[in-house]
């Protein structure tokens, strides 16, 4: 067994151990819980804008774009954009590496690969931040309702230009939103990628965390992706992603096509 096999193998029984753990397990959760007070999401930043996200799954959207490798990633809820610039940098990179490896040249003013972020009101103060970012000749910003009918015909129209499609729900929380989106987006996820439904650890935080929102225990992005896998044999949850984090806003959401 080569040194890197031994690796590999021992960080996968790492991970099956820490899995069986429970305490280990609840530790997460309650880090989580005991962080929310804080906003601890919002400590970070992404190529200068705030990326609303916990470090482990910022690590682990890397790590699935690097795989997937997509043409397009679908955003819903740009918030102050850190996501949006994480996107657009993670497909820089791969363009560039394709273009090494082929030997070509790319144009950086007409990129292959593209971000479309989805929200209700992209705020002034966060589409001049975007507006004057390096990256925002990859973005394609669209402001309104990621479920209004017009909307979605808009995405569906420009995802056909793509081969290779990443999907990932963040915007309003509640059951009925969220299974709309499911419902509009996730069709659009290419075999063997992804839609990642953040915020579904709403189901698992104590209610009261969320008493002055519209969602919140029983209505939430978990229930929302629980309901539409019932009916959706296209999608499975990857559990091997959260069972190596820990801590992760979004446990059962990660969704592989297969």
């Amino acid at each position: 067994m080569s040194e890197s096999d031994k690796f590999n193998q021992e960080r996968k029984e790492n991970i099956n151990a820490m899995k069986e753990n429970s305490d280990l397990n609840k530790s997460g959760i309650n880090f989580l819980r005991d962080t929310a007070e804080y906003n601890y999401s919002y400590n970070f930043d992404w190529l200068s804008l705030p990326f609303i996200q916990y470090p482990q799954d910022i690590v682990a959207t890397q790590e699935i774009i690097w795989k997937v490798k997509p043409d397009l990633i679908i955003e819903t809820g740009i918030a102050r954009g850190g996501s949006l610039a994480f996107s657009a940098s993670m497909l820089t990179l791969l363009d560039y590496c394709e273009a090494q490896e082929s030997n070509t040249l790319i144009d950086p003013q007409k990129p292959k690969r593209k971000v479309i972020g989805i929200d209700i009101d992209i705020r002034a103060h966060n589409l001049q931040a975007l507006e004057s970012h390096p990256m925002r000749n990859r973005m394609e910003l669209i402001e309104g309702s990621s479920t209004d009918s017009n909307i979605i015909n808009q995405v569906h129209n420009i995802s056909n230009k793509f081969n290779r499609i990443m999907v990932f729900l963040d915007s309003n929380h509640t059951h009925d939103h969220v299974l709309e989106e499911l419902k509009a987006y996730a069709p659009l996820v290419s075999s063997g990628s992804y839609c990642v439904v953040f915020d579904s650890v709403i189901e698992d935080l104590p209610n009261e965390q969320h008493s002055n929102r519209s969602w919140g225990v029983g209505n939430n992005p978990k229930t929302a992706l629980w309901k539409y896998l019932e009916d959706n044999s296209d999608f499975v949850i990857d559990n091997t992603i959260h069972d190596k984090l820990l801590i992760s806003v979004a446990p059962d959401g990660y969704l592989r096509r297969i």
